[in-house]
């Protein structure tokens, strides 16, 4: 299994003036943790990390750290996440059929996520890891006007990795690369072409990292693990 990590984004949200995927995690970059996790999951053959060039001497040092087993390529990544996922996607070997594609910022997700995700995706076309949703959403208009309540039941919150045949990805980002489609997501894209993305469950604890509230969330949940693991 192939893996995508759009790693290009800053850390604008975090107060940071560098890559936020740069900032340590009780001692560690956050992308070590991703990395770590990929490393350790059965299934993931091959990783490739989207980025900014300005940052790879960072990510260098940080596989130089982690001494993987696993190749490790890195590729230029876009102005968007969008962009970013379109040039890993370009950048796979021939041979790959099937990516994942995780967000370098969900720092916490296991490698047994990754396996989990990876074995239902020989299964289906598209995917997500998501989790259902706890509170009551509401939909507002542009002055905050409350207009709908949707059924809780229905609503999950969608975390990555998401999953896809490389084939029909590519196919979906042609097209939305053609018709202008401005997607948060790749199951977006999916979606938009008509095609089904099935729902993993994924992990409560697998947060992304954006603010430093979350940043604070993370080395508990960490600490939490070690504690757990002796």
């Amino acid at each position: 299994m192939h893996l995508l990590i759009p790693a290009a984004g800053s850390g604008r949200r975090m107060g940071s003036q560098r890559n936020k995927l740069l900032l340590t995690l009780l001692s560690k970059p956050l992308l070590s943790w991703t990395l770590a996790a990929a490393e350790a999951s059965q299934h993931i053959s091959w990783i490739g990390i989207m980025g900014q060039p300005d940052d790879f001497p960072d990510f260098k040092a940080i596989l130089s750290d982690l001494s993987l087993v696993k190749p490790v390529e890195l590729i230029q990544g876009g102005a968007t996440r969008q962009e970013s996922v379109y040039n890993g996607l370009q950048a796979l070997p021939p041979n790959a059929d099937r990516v994942l594609i995780h967000d370098g910022a969900r720092c916490l997700a296991t490698a047994e996520l990754f396996d989990r995700s990876a074995e239902a995706l020989l299964t289906c076309p598209g995917l997500i890891v998501a989790v259902p949703v706890k509170d009551t959403i509401k939909v507002v208009d542009e002055r905050r006007i409350v207009r709908d309540t949707p059924e809780r039941s229905n609503l999950w919150a969608a975390q990555t990795p998401q999953g896809f045949e490389v084939k029909l990805l590519k196919q979906c980002h042609e097209e939305g690369r053609q018709k202008g489609w401005e997607v948060t997501d790749d199951a977006a894209l999916f979606e938009k072409c008509g095609l089904p993305v099935q729902i993993v469950e994924g992990e409560e604890t697998n947060l992304k990292v954006t603010t430093p509230v979350d940043l604070a969330l993370a080395e508990f949940i960490l600490r939490q693990r070690t504690e757990q693991s002796k």
